[in-house]
């Protein structure tokens, strides 16, 4: 008789909810919780005894991906690996997610440990709008905005993981009658100027309650297209996906389509913008997807990833 498939763990550790899985496919999770960020200690709990209840359910865990907000320490060589580094949320700063976890379930598994947008960059890539492509970027625009990119299969990073919402951008808010930067540690960078707080400090309303002709997505289509702009600048990639909450208004890709076509000046040999520029196709499952894919990989890290539908 064939033996059953591992079982899969994920979480999805975002900077406002937690979301916790297993699936013996990727694709399907069996079992899902999600509830709020709160306090580090409370909330890792809470995620252990979700994946105690589904191993006495499903049997044991096999491995476990994370994928986290950030900054994050990834590199496995690291002394401070598994934990959040100087992230503004509080109590975060410094917090152990992986001694954690091995704190309350043990050392019976592997878990692979990665910045969030980086495993929806995986989940695009294998099961999305990035299918086919061998090189793509995904910047998500919500709480923060963060980045990840995905070369012929491997997810690159240098010293840590990429961080594209602190790239420097000029002050556009000038020419809006306004002045708004909500980044701590940077006087403009992307995540200060256009990000969900961003929107809400600049116009007194979170972007969801702004109407969609409001100047506001005028803004910020064009801090959008400058992040853009730098991406392509330094890599080139085949594909730019636009995700997070944000990017889901209407008629905000458009937008970014436009100022990213004006500020290219016709440079570069790209796509046609509706090409190069797309909204993710697993919307909201990407992250826990890409959670999945990564427990897979950390289980057979030289499995290519494998286009499919």
């Amino acid at each position: 008789m064939d033996s059953p498939p591992p079982l899969l763990a994920a979480i999805e550790a975002g900077g406002t909810k937690y979301v916790c899985a297993v699936a013996f496919d990727p694709r399907e999770p069996i079992a899902e919780t999600r509830f709020p960020t709160g306090a580090p200690a409370e909330t890792l709990a809470r995620a252990a005894e979700f994946f105690r209840e589904a191993a006495a359910t499903h049997g044991p865990i096999a491995s476990m991906g994370i994928g986290t907000f950030g900054p994050a320490a990834i590199d496995p060589a690291s002394p401070e690996f598994g934990c959040i580094l100087t992230t503004p949320k509080e109590g975060w700063a410094g917090f152990g997610v992986v001694a954690a976890i091995r704190e309350h379930l043990g050392d019976g598994f592997p878990i692979a440990f990665e910045n969030d947008v980086n495993v929806a960059a995986l989940a695009e890539a294998t099961h999305g709008v990035g299918r086919g492509k061998r090189h793509l970027a995904y910047i998500t625009i919500g709480t923060g905005i963060g980045g990840g990119f995905l070369s012929d299969g491997t997810l690159l990073h240098g010293r840590m993981h990429p961080e594209i919402g602190h790239l420097v951008v000029p002050d556009l808010d000038a020419a809006f009658g306004k002045a708004v930067n909500v980044c701590p540690f940077h006087e403009s960078c992307l995540e200060g100027r256009a990000s969900g707080p961003a929107i809400e400090a600049r116009w007194g309303l979170p972007g969801h309650e702004l109407p969609d002709r409001h100047p506001a997505w005028e803004l910020e289509a064009k801090y959008l297209a400058l992040g853009c702009l730098n991406l392509t600048a330094a890599w080139s990639p085949d594909l730019i996906i636009l995700g997070g909450g944000v990017s889901q208004k209407a008629g905000l890709i458009e937008g970014v389509r436009r100022e990213f076509t004006v500020l290219t000046g016709n440079y570069w040999s790209l796509p046609a913008p509706e090409d190069y520029l797309r909204l993710p196709e697993l919307d909201q499952q990407a992250g826990i997807v890409g959670a999945l894919l990564l427990a897979r990989r950390r289980l057979t890290p030289n499995a290519p990833v494998t286009p499919t539908g």
